[in-house]
């Protein structure tokens, strides 16, 4: 059987060494490079099954090799792992718009970095949910055509805002959601969303799931996601 291929981006050897030998030893297929631009060729001849991807390389940086890829038709399906010793909040927000798929940041554990790498693989298997199916999650039930939502066989009284919040988090579990997107999808015709308000929605909608609401999990600076 053949093993999942990864591709490591990292300028620092001692990082990109680290990475390659842990995946290695986990048994995927890792090929490694130290630039941006070795990063975009060996994409077109290598075909990984996913990316991980250092943020700041000389010349062509992590965004933009992430630019690139998710704007080709061609190699956009590929998943993307941002590994980032600058964690400041515009610069995860910026890559995770762009359409990575997860960000850690630097140091960090190397069973940490498997485990999002593995969380990542697996959900590229799963189709989300589509925009009119009811969704069952964590004890929630939510059904876009009655407009219905029940927390623990309860029913949920919700504003329209947090029914389409609650929805784009239950379409995709364990996928994270920075607030602009959030944004976009609760804006509604006469309501205006902010940054700020999302906020305040987050905490409604967890106020009125009781337990269920604990599964929306707050990434510090980044967003918010519904567990996997």
């Amino acid at each position: 059987m053949a093993r999942t291929r990864i591709l490591v981006v990292d300028d620092e050897p001692d990082i990109l060494e680290l990475v390659q030998y842990n995946l290695r030893k986990a048994n995927y297929d890792v090929v490694g490079v130290e630039s941006g631009e070795e990063a975009l060729a060996q994409v077109r001849t290598t075909s990984p099954a996913l990316i991980i991807l250092d943020l700041m390389l000389p010349g062509v940086d992590g965004l933009e090799v992430c630019r690139r890829l998710k704007r080709d038709t061609r190699t956009a399906a590929i998943p993307i792992v941002m590994l980032t010793a600058r964690g400041e909040e515009a610069d995860i927000v910026v890559g995770l718009e762009l359409g990575a798929d997860d960000y850690l940041t630097k140091p960090f554990s190397p069973r940490v970095l498997l485990a999002r790498l593995r969380a990542v693989l697996r959900r590229q298997h799963i189709e989300p949910v589509a925009a009119d199916a009811v969704i069952h999650h964590h004890g929630l039930m939510l059904h876009p055509g009655r407009h219905e939502v029940l927390a623990q066989g309860q029913p949920v009284l919700l504003t329209p805002t947090e029914f389409r919040v609650l929805h784009l988090l239950g379409r995709r579990p364990g996928w994270v959601f920075t607030r602009n997107q959030i944004i976009a999808a609760a804006q509604g015709e006469d309501v205006s969303v902010t940054e700020r308000s999302v906020d305040v929605h987050i905490v409604s909608l967890r106020r009125k799931l009781g337990t269920v609401g604990d599964a929306i999990e707050t990434i510090r600076g980044v967003g918010y996601r519904l567990q996997e």
